[in-house]
């Protein structure tokens, strides 16, 4: 964050984020103490940490958080002499001093505000008291005091941090990503003079050779010699600048992809933040959980620098939580069972986060009792789920796999913490919804592990680029089983639908052009690429026109304003520059379910055929997004479209071009939409085209405005999953 935005701040504000700082500082240390009461280093953090909170609640005047933090400071600077011991029941204390000093420096400004902490503030007091009254045996102390500097915005190498928000990081990942791509475009035009000297050679060949046919050229004093000579001696010379010019510009292109390449890497390390940015309230989680259920448990926290995308770090928070809750609750034996089977009171819950295989690897362990398999085959007997004679002949692993189904449950009684049957899928589906996976592991005494695999980040997929319809998507390759070719005379059809054999099964084959709503491409029937993707209900052979190779996409998100398009998940440009949309595969497959159950589903090589004449329609549209979502949608339903990225183009276009139908956006740079539709509407040999404007500004003064410049229709959504569009476009110049 900036000086500026600090200096857009009130005190009162600036207050919370230090509190939300140094309680992180607190909860930490006090964890720490837990453990070893004599911990001079953590007692020095903590008792600076609320020397720090003291003084900034004086500077906002918040009584109640001053009259906290001095009597946290006080404990610590007593245990630091060896007064006071630091037991369980004074941690408990100061654990709800710090939430209390949270909950102070979240309440509103003003004396209404500050006096509603005067009382809590005295309670907490009270309670600390008593807590010190039962602990005024002296400490042992360990090592000296270590200082621990405070706060500040540098890092342990006098790096300063800047906070930045999402959204400019966002935009700068993008630029970077189209820097890159820009930078490519270089290297076909490198290509191009290597054709052009090629040509030269050629041209000096075909010279000499003409030479040599006609002796008249050859005559060192005729007029036909000097000419030839001039000729030749200026083709040497164009060869001789064009060589150079073409090792200046491989040069520099070698230059500009590095450079493009690291500041690509640079803004995407930007979006990276330590995994433990994430954690800061598990271990207090874990071990208060463990303390409501008469447990002894800490969490272990390991790898807690490993960088993350800061996207996959947020999603992460609620799967890892409840995975931390089911450790502790469904894993970790209580103190007298731990006891019986050898093991310490106190159990350990491992976080563990690295960098596997180009993959982001979390582990969740505990070294509770494990997975009792026999106990779960049981429970999948009784819901239902399995005959007797069927389940027992599960694998531990098929078994194990139970667990992530909706409303699965081994919990006889239902209690605040577990037996409602939200469970494990709700992970599951988290994960899925960032490209991920999780996989369960048990060992009967030794406890459960839970392995999630996730990608680095969010902001960069590899996906395999196919051709459908005449255009490029990308399929993320998390999502994509296996690629195969199938052949004509390996079709079959099973109750009326296609399908190939694929490892001993029968495999559907859906049209992806069907399925994304566009006209049918071009495609060889003896060699039909087919994309088999799937979930854990069942596998589609996904049919495409072409296979375009795999590609690492920078992924760019579509515009907010467009709700959730339909079978899409963002957009991206490929190494040419050519926008392409990237499929949201699991809704892909929930498209192909309904299409199945209807019994709508077309088979290969049925194709409508195509009008005589395509009616034509103009999109003019400065956002990428809306500009393709818009061709795509009209496309696919027969209309041909050519597209025009702002007023001064549309109109450019519109001049040269003939169309049936405009359809254009009203916020663009250069010439906006509606003094777009003033000049269309001014020209006589245009004034007939009909106009609609598509915009997201539906109150009645923006349409009023709209129809008086004279826009035929005023269209006003924020979604197109609905057919209002194209009911508009049919009503103006009817169907394609």
């Amino acid at each position: 964050m900036s000086a500026r935005d600090y200096g857009q701040m009130s005190m009162r504000e600036l207050f919370g984020l230090e509190a939300e700082s140094q309680a992180e500082v607190l909860t930490a240390g006090l964890l720490d103490l837990e453990r070893a009461p004599g911990s001079a280093a953590a007692l020095e953090r903590c008792m600076r940490a609320a020397h720090s909170l003291k003084g900034a609640a004086r500077i906002v005047d918040l009584r109640g958080a001053v009259t906290v933090a001095h009597e946290m400071e006080d404990a610590f600077v007593a245990a630091q002499h060896g007064r006071l011991t630091l037991d369980a029941a004074i941690i408990d204390a100061m654990l709800r001093g710090v939430d209390l000093l949270l909950t102070m420096a979240r309440a509103g400004e003003g004396a209404a505000a500050n006096a509603d902490t005067d009382a809590p503030a005295q309670a907490f007091v009270q309670l600390l008291q008593a807590a010190v009254q039962r602990g005024t045996a002296p400490v042992v102390m360990d090592a000296a005091p270590a200082p621990t500097p405070a706060p500040s915005d540098a890092t342990a190498e006098g790096e300063r941090i800047l906070r930045v928000t999402a959204h400019n990081l966002d935009r700068l990942l993008a630029l970077a990503g189209e820097s890159r791509v820009e930078s490519r475009w270089i290297k076909p035009f490198a290509d191009a003079l290597l054709r052009s000297k090629r040509l030269h050679q050629e041209i000096g060949r075909d010279l000499d050779a003409l030479r040599e046919a006609l002796p008249r050229l050859a005559d060192e004093e005729g007029p036909g010699h000097v000419a030839y000579a001039s000729l030749r001696n200026r083709l040497q010379q164009a060869q001789h600048e064009l060589v150079q010019r073409l090792a200046e510009l491989e040069t520099h292109d070698r230059r500009a992809e590095s450079l493009s390449s690291r500041l690509y890497d640079e803004a995407l390390a930007c979006r990276m933040r330590p995994f433990r940015d994430g954690t800061a309230g598990f271990p207090r989680m874990v071990r208060d959980l463990g303390k409501s259920l008469g447990k002894s448990v800490r969490l272990e926290l390991a790898g807690d620098a490993t960088p993350v995308d800061r996207d996959i770090l947020e999603r992460l928070e609620a799967p890892l939580t409840h995975l931390l809750r089911n450790a502790v609750d469904h894993g970790i034996e209580l103190p007298d069972d731990r006891r019986a089977a050898g093991k310490p009171v106190e159990g350990v819950v491992v976080l563990h986060a690295a960098h596997s295989g180009g993959m982001l690897q979390v582990t969740v362990a505990d070294d509770g009792h494990g997975v009792d398999c026999e106990r779960l085959r049981a429970a999948v007997v009784s819901r239902g789920l399995a005959v007797a004679d069927m389940a027992a002949q599960f694998s531990e692993a098929e078994l194990l796999e139970f667990l992530f189904l909706p409303g699965f449950t081994m919990k006889p009684t239902v209690s605040e913490i577990s037996g409602r049957g939200v469970g494990l899928d709700v992970v599951q589906d988290t994960l899925r919804q960032v490209r991920g996976s999780v996989r369960i592991a048990s060992e009967p005494g030794r406890g459960t592990r839970f392995v999630l695999k996730l990608p680095l980040t969010l902001s960069v997929v590899r996906a395999l680029i196919v051709q459908v319809g005449g255009e490029p998507y990308g399929l993320p390759l998390a999502y994509v089983d296996r690629v195969m070719r199938v052949g004509a005379d390996s079709l079959r059809l099973l109750e009326g639908r296609q399908h190939v054999d694929l490892d001993g099964a029968p495999l559907g084959l859906v049209p992806a052009h069907q399925v994304l709503g566009l006209s049918a491409g071009a495609s060889d029937p003896d060699s039909t690429p087919v994309i088999v993707v799937g979930d854990a209900h069942g596998r589609y052979g996904l049919v495409v026109e072409r296979l375009l190779g795999e590609h690492e996409l920078v992924v760019q998100a579509l515009d907010p304003r467009l709700g959730k398009i339909k079978d899409i998940s963002a957009g991206a440009l490929m190494t040419d520059g050519t926008p392409l949309l990237i499929v949201d595969v699991e809704d892909l497959i929930h498209s192909v379910r309904k299409l199945v159950s209807a019994g709508q589903l077309q088979r290969l090589g049925t194709v409508a055929a195509p009008a005589a004449r395509r009616k034509r329609v103009l999109v003019v549209d400065d956002s990428l997004t809306v500009r393709e979502l818009e061709r795509k949608l009209l496309d696919g339903h027969g209309y041909e479209v050519e597209v025009a990225v702002d007023g001064i183009d549309g109109w450019n276009a519109m001049r040269t071009q003939p169309f049936d139908l405009v359809v254009t956006d009203v916020d663009m740079p250069r010439l906006d939409g509606i003094e777009l539709v003033r000049r269309l509407k001014a020209d006589p040999a245009l004034r007939a085209l009909p106009v609609m404007i598509v915009s997201y500004k539906d109150r009645e003064e923006d349409r009023r405005r709209g129809l008086d410049a004279g826009a035929d229709y005023y269209l006003a959504k924020g979604s197109f999953q609905d057919r209002a569009l194209l009911d508009a476009v049919v009503d103006l110049i009817g169907e394609a």
